[in-house]
């Protein structure tokens, strides 16, 4: 079997009073795309800083790409390609001049072929010569994935890299991701977005500093127990099931009551009490039926259970 290409544990890291990142193991499979998802402040940056040798940690111990992330640190940062939350090349300088400028500072041999090949890949040939502050979001974030993967790695860590991108900027984003991992690319991604984290081939949840869930889509639908009632339609006062949220938001054993269009998700994990929440509301025009869990309910679910570390 392939070693994987993360294989961490026991990570901690503070800063003076705050404990950003609390004993997380983590292991990734190389040539996977793994989504890393948790409320914001939960430690996802800083974890993944100190996976590729950006940050070291306190205490823990681990590996990723073969090399020991505390002593072989310098090596893993030449390894890896990390995409920050903010576009952070120039934006004075082209697309053309800010890939070959990290072309020169990784050393590269055949610079100009390396760009000239990065910017037909993503699309860019035909703005090479644009300011790269003049970009629209989706450009913008073509160009810092042309910059992160020029030098080749073996590990892409992307923070929350669709932030503000339309929808059709992200599809063709993830699509060259999946392109990136058929060719034995490993990618730890971070995101916010529930049809995103559904592409990946597993997640790993973090919340408050501590990882609290790690599986496939499927696996942690499964582990998560949850019961979920959709309602639809409009009883007889014209009252519509998506109007329901509030009270029923109230009601004990309910999770999660939130609207979707016209109908109403209802989640907990308590069977007995759920039924018993609805049950005022099994009336003429209403219908009710058990449903699975989506991703997005299980996070909410996670989120609730989760001890915030302020």
């Amino acid at each position: 079997m392939t070693a994987p290409a993360i294989d961490v544990h026991g990570l901690n890291k503070s800063f003076g009073d705050k404990h950003v990142v609390r004993d997380v193991d983590i292991t990734v499979e190389a040539g996977k795309v793994t989504g890393f998802l948790g409320p914001n402040g939960s430690g996802k940056t800083t974890t993944m800083r100190m996976l590729c040798g950006l940050l070291t940690p306190d205490s823990g111990e681990g590996t990723c790409l073969g090399l020991d992330i505390r002593s072989q640190a310098r090596a893993i940062k030449r390894r890896t390609g990390y995409m920050t939350q903010r576009f952070s090349l120039y934006e004075d300088l082209t697309i053309a001049e800010n890939l070959q400028f990290t072309a020169r500072v990784y050393g590269l041999s055949n610079q100009r072929r390396r760009v000239d090949q990065a910017l037909e890949k993503l699309g860019l040939t035909s703005r090479r010569d644009q300011a790269a502050g003049a970009l629209s979001g989706g450009w913008k974030q073509r160009l810092a994935l042309a910059n992160a993967t020029l030098h080749e790695p073996d590990l892409l860590l992307l923070d929350e890299p669709t932030a503000g991108v339309d929808p059709k900027a992200r599809r063709e984003f993830w699509d060259e991701i999946h392109a990136l991992a058929s060719g034995g690319l490993t990618v730890m991604v971070s995101t916010h977005y529930m049809d995103e984290a559904e592409r990946c081939h597993d997640i790993a949840y973090i919340a408050y500093g501590r990882l609290i869930a790690r599986g496939t889509t499927a696996q942690l639908i499964e582990q998560s127990r949850l019961v979920t009632f959709r309602g639809e339609g409009y009883d007889q006062d014209g009252l519509g099931a998506d109007r329901l949220s509030i009270e029923l938001a109230k009601a004990p054993g309910v999770e999660m009551a939130a609207p979707f269009g016209s109908s109403i998700h209802v989640s907990g994990p308590d069977r007995a009490a759920l039924e018993a929440a609805i049950a005022p509301y099994r009336r003429e025009g209403l219908t009710w039926t058990e449903v699975s869990p989506t991703i997005e309910d299980v996070f909410i679910h996670l989120m609730n259970r989760s001890e915030d570390n302020f």
